[in-house]
């Protein structure tokens, strides 16, 4: 795990100061190879679970990709549904299915499908949902792809099914972002929501850290040791071409996209010690936030970008703070532990996601802003940089378990999770993307 050059405390976890650019000691651990491929292992069981069945979808045993497979643990992975045994059956989206069958096996709704390849090498997928309680056709969709793009087909028909089951919009054909180090290499990859799918934007022998979306998804800034000392940049997803940002004397670390796609907020230390500080996208002269002899870092926006959330250890110990979007006095926001870092706030406004020191360890924290209640959600002890999902229902988190480094999903109450991490590596740094445009 990354250690701290300054010790305010002998801790596994420090993205506090990592954000900083202190992280020299993180290329001297030798870690074993990172995987690019996740396997999605879901454990817990909610409250209320809506009991769906995903038939086998027509075609699909010739098909590159199991699209009942994908879309049925998409599902689960949301905490919102619960599997029914769908097997025996051979359904598509043109067949009437005898729906007393399906409510004999527990099922609340249905979707069938199939997948068929095309002569000209493409996919041709289309499925139905069915309400079994009420007997309603609730519509379907259809995709003609690349084999390349089966997995996304599958992601957005999850999407449709969560939409018209719950009325909320659906986060499985987003992208994440995450680090690995494997070796002495350092790769920042691109990979859909469930890890699956990975691209590398960057391979470096010097760390990366702290990737940041932007609000449209097409840009992701970051910061690279390329230069042996942290540097921003902003590298565009679907090009690969980058900008450099901020390469100021001393630091420059923890870029965070405020909602206009323009504007940055990044930690400096040209003025002296780390404070905060605006820039734009493209670079420019950075205008200054705050104003103190504190260490202040890991600045993010709010949804509405009116205020932004951060770590400063003004008070003694790293707690979180906010203040607007333009500075002015800081109001502190944890109170609960004597060591809080890595904000992330939920885009509908409702809760702060963090990482609290609890006996030694590095416990995720969530809070309701309105009432300042906080739960600890993990049974982990070594969690990192927590990111909430576009639709604010689940979080992704950095973390070890069973001696190994871990990607990580949850519910905001911790019944459900979801380990998206590979069997080998460092894996860190998680940045959930936005919703994409269709």
């Amino acid at each position: 795990m990354k250690k701290p050059l300054q010790d305010l405390s002998p801790t596994p976890s420090s993205s506090f100061f990592a954000r900083r650019g202190l992280i020299a000691a993180l290329a001297a651990t030798p870690v074993l190879p990172a995987l690019a491929q996740f396997r999605v292992e879901v454990s817990g069981v909610g409250v209320t679970q809506l009991p769906i069945a995903i038939a086998p979808f027509r075609g699909e045993e010739s098909s590159p990709q199991k699209i009942s497979a994908i879309v049925l643990a998409d599902l689960e992975r949301s905490g919102q549904f619960r599997g029914v045994d769908a097997s025996g059956q051979s359904l598509d989206e043109g067949s009437r299915p005898d729906l007393s069958l399906w409510r004999q096996r527990t099922a609340d709704s249905l979707a069938v499908g199939s997948v068929t390849r095309l002569a000209d090498g493409r996919f041709d997928v289309r499925f139905r949902l069915w309400d079994v309680v009420r007997g309603q056709d609730l519509g379907g969709q259809s995709y003609t792809v690349p084999q390349g793009d089966l997995r996304l087909a599958s992601h957005r028909i999850a999407d449709y099914i969560y939409e018209k089951l719950t009325g909320e919009k659906g986060i499985f054909s987003t992208r994440i972002a995450y680090v690995t180090k494997g070796g002495s290499r350092y790769t920042l990859w691109v990979a859909d929501a469930d890890g699956e799918n990975a691209q590398a934007a960057l391979a470096s022998p010097e760390p990366i850290i702290s990737p940041s979306w932007s609000s449209n998804g097409s840009q992701l800034a970051y910061v690279s040791f390329e230069s042996r000392k942290p540097v921003v940049y902003v590298h565009n997803v679907a090009s690969g071409q980058r900008r450099l940002v901020a390469n100021f004397r001393g630091s420059n670390s923890a870029p965070a996209w405020a909602p206009d796609g323009g504007t940055l907020a990044v930690t400096l230390s040209r003025d002296g010690g780390s404070q905060l500080y605006t820039i734009s996208s493209s670079g420019g002269e950075p205008r200054r936030l705050t104003q103190s002899n504190s260490i202040d870092t890991e600045p993010v926006y709010s949804a509405d970008g009116s205020t932004i959330y951060f770590v400063s250890d003004r008070g003694g110990a790293p707690q979180i703070y906010k203040m607007g979007a333009s500075g002015g006095n800081p109001t502190r926001v944890t109170f609960s532990g004597t060591y809080n870092i890595s904000p992330s706030v939920s885009g509908d406004g409702r809760w702060l996601a963090y990482i609290s020191r609890v006996g030694g360890g590095f416990k995720l924290h969530v809070m309701e802003l309105a009432t300042g209640n906080v739960q600890a959600i993990t049974d982990t002890t070594a969690d990192e940089n927590p990111s909430f999902a576009p639709n604010s229902k689940l979080i992704v988190y950095a973390t070890k378990l069973q001696g190994r480094e871990a990607l990580m999903t949850t519910t905001l109450d911790g019944k459900i999770k979801a380990r998206l991490a590979g069997q080998a590596g460092d894996i860190r740094e998680p940045d959930w993307g936005p919703f994409q445009k269709q």
